[in-house]
């Protein structure tokens, strides 16, 4: 690499980080998707904005993007770290169970909007080659714009979100059978050569071996690195699994997204993926604002503004027809109509493989290159539309339970955040502390850092994550939004106070019992928000007492009382002169029997 390519990657690289720290303040701050920021500072900075003008004004160089093809290498990994998260939320055990959606659903939208616009494109004058790659791009949506659009309103996890992402798989599934049939098309005889099968075969071969391989290979790995109690080198290990496997696919032939989604699958059955998602989330979010900044960098705005009719036309007709094609399809598997309406809307722009897959086709001689420039103007300015119409499908939402129970068995929602208790730390008090809320039937998740610990806990059944439980993130990702309570079990004091710091910034209103080291800890607990906090030497003092009592002859039930009479003047100095305060904003601090929680 020479030094001036060595310079503008770095320019590209600091000016799109001065972007990402201008643009997503500025958008959150005006209620206005941060994506949408993304795509227009594309257009701004990009070749076809101030890029242009750089040839006449040079210093304009400095700030702008010259050759979008410098991004699109690293812009890529973005929907490839889209996927393998989405693969940790989904687990093999979810995919199975969404099979109606996914195979069924998404199937039929991919093949009926595929012969529908490869109609219309054959009807205009492309060859059949031609039209049958333009239909089947244009049938494809955009993952990397739907599913954070649908994360940012909060509706990922609901009905539309949950729809939209099972045809979204199967669309990312779809897409390397089909890169593998452009790249073997014969454009001389517009057919498929035999050589098909043999490129085809390794390529399933590869994806069987990746998931083999995995299995094998990625918990031993994950339980070496957790050992270390390294959290750079955990990190380091979490980057090599996603653009490891990710080459892999890319090397035989599969996309670089379909094998980091395998990746994320294989990982969700293990205890380390809370904190996997924790250590990837960042690089996701940048490296997605950077595959955005790309996508608006490739929009060519002079041929746009010169003839804008066929790029607008070509996006507002493919944009009807998969809504059209979509509505009673979801009809049909048994989606109300409401909630058919919203999935048809949000799905009906195309989506960044469909820029992959017409590129492609163009290079190969497949597509004409006219016809193939419109069709990708067009996909871009129908991404744009994608987080209005994300928006404009919740306005439109019926919000009724309706939904929920039409799509129960096709779609079931994520469990393992439901209102359960969190116990932070599981050695053997948390483990007495489990199998108390296991005999009064209450859930529970637990977090520990211990991954000899937890590997063990996790064979026996114990729903259990590998994680540092003072990361606010990763406190977010066991459910702490939803938690019926959080008990603090560590024997690190510093710990302690951080997981509660972090719990009580995150959750005012919810019920945190701590152990703490002794009263002076306790207190200072209390100050930072716990609802309730066990001082280990003043609980062993007084089951000490109460057993002496008892046994020289005190009456049980009058030494009990007392013990919690001593507990309670104990409870009432350890809190302080900021007990009231605490109560006002709804948490019960203690109560004559010792147990805690909402008022």
């Amino acid at each position: 690499m020479t030094g001036a390519e060595s310079f503008a990657g770095y320019k590209n690289l600091l000016l799109f980080l001065v972007t990402a720290g201008v643009v997503v303040p500025l958008f959150m701050r005006l209620r206005i998707s941060p994506v949408l920021g993304f795509l227009t500072a594309g257009v701004v900075l990009g070749p076809f904005g101030l890029g242009a003008l750089a040839q006449d004004v040079p210093w304009l160089s400095a700030i702008s993007i010259t050759d979008a093809e410098q991004i699109a290498g690293p812009a890529e990994f973005g929907v490839a770290f889209l996927l393998f998260m989405m693969g940790l939320e989904l687990s093999w055990e979810r995919l199975v169970r969404m099979h109606k959606l996914v195979f069924g659903l998404g199937l039929a939208q991919v093949v009926l909007s595929s012969i529908v616009l490869g109609l219309v494109a054959f009807v205009l004058g492309q060859t059949p080659v031609s039209a049958i790659i333009l239909g089947a791009s244009l049938a494809l949506s955009s993952t990397a714009l739907v599913l954070p659009s649908l994360a940012e309103r909060k509706r990922l996890s609901s009905a539309v979100g949950r729809t939209s992402f099972a045809v979204l798989l199967f669309q990312d599934l779809a897409v390397a059978p089909l890169l593998i049939s452009v790249a073997l098309l014969d454009v001389r005889h517009g057919a498929v050569g035999l050589g098909a099968l043999y490129a085809i075969i390794p390529a399933i071969a590869s994806l069987g071996a990746l998931i083999v391989l995995g299995r094998l290979v990625l918990r031993p790995l994950f339980k070496l690195v957790a050992a270390t109690s390294s959290n750079e080198l955990f990190l380091a290990a979490c980057l090599l699994i996603v653009i490891g496997t990710g080459l892999v696919a890319v090397a035989s032939g599969l996309s670089m997204s379909l094998g980091a989604f395998v990746a994320g699958l294989l990982l969700a059955e293990t205890e380390y993926r809370r904190q996997v998602e924790v250590a990837i989330q960042p690089f996701q979010g940048l490296l997605l604002g950077l595959f955005f900044v790309a996508v608006g960098a490739g929009l060519d705005l002079t041929q746009l503004l010169d003839n804008p009719f066929p790029a607008l036309g070509t996006a507002c007709a493919f944009v009807a027809i998969k809504s059209l094609v979509l509505l009673p399809i979801g009809q049909g598997f048994g989606l109300s109509r409401h909630l058919a309406r919203e999935v048809a809307l949000i799905l009906s722009p195309a989506g960044e493989f469909t820029l992959v897959v017409i590129g492609a086709a163009m290079a190969a001689g497949i597509v004409p290159a006219r016809a193939g420039a419109t069709a990708m103007i067009a996909t871009t300015l129908s991404m744009f539309a994608i987080p209005i119409m994300v928006r404009i499908s919740e306005n439109l939402s019926s919000r009724g339970a309706s939904e929920e129970a039409s799509l129960a068995a096709l779609a079931p929602n994520v469990t393992d955040r439901a209102e359960r208790v969190i116990i932070a730390g599981y050695g053997r008090v948390g483990d007495l502390v489990g199998q108390m809320l296991t005999r009064h039937k209450a859930t529970y998740l637990t977090v520990d850092n211990n991954a000899a610990l937890v590997a063990r806990e996790r064979s026996r059944g114990a729903m259990i994550y590998y994680g540092d439980a003072t990361q606010v993130e990763l406190l977010r990702r066991c459910g702490i939004t939803s938690a019926r309570a959080l008990v603090v079990t560590m024997d690190n004091a510093v710990a302690v106070e951080a997981v509660v710091a972090a719990a009580r910034a995150e959750r005012p209103d919810l019920v945190i019992v701590a152990r703490a080291r002794d009263p002076e800890h306790a207190a200072k607990l209390y100050g930072i928000g716990v609802t309730d906090a066990v001082p280990e030497t003043t609980e062993a003092s007084l089951q000490l007492s109460e057993a002496l009592l008892v046994n020289i002859g005190v009456p049980a039930g009058t030494a009990i009382a007392s013990i919690h009479e001593k507990r309670d003047e104990f409870r009432r100095m350890l809190q302080g002169p900021d007990k009231k305060g605490r109560e006002r904003r709804g948490i019960r601090l203690s109560s004559r029997d010792g147990r805690t929680g909402r008022s």
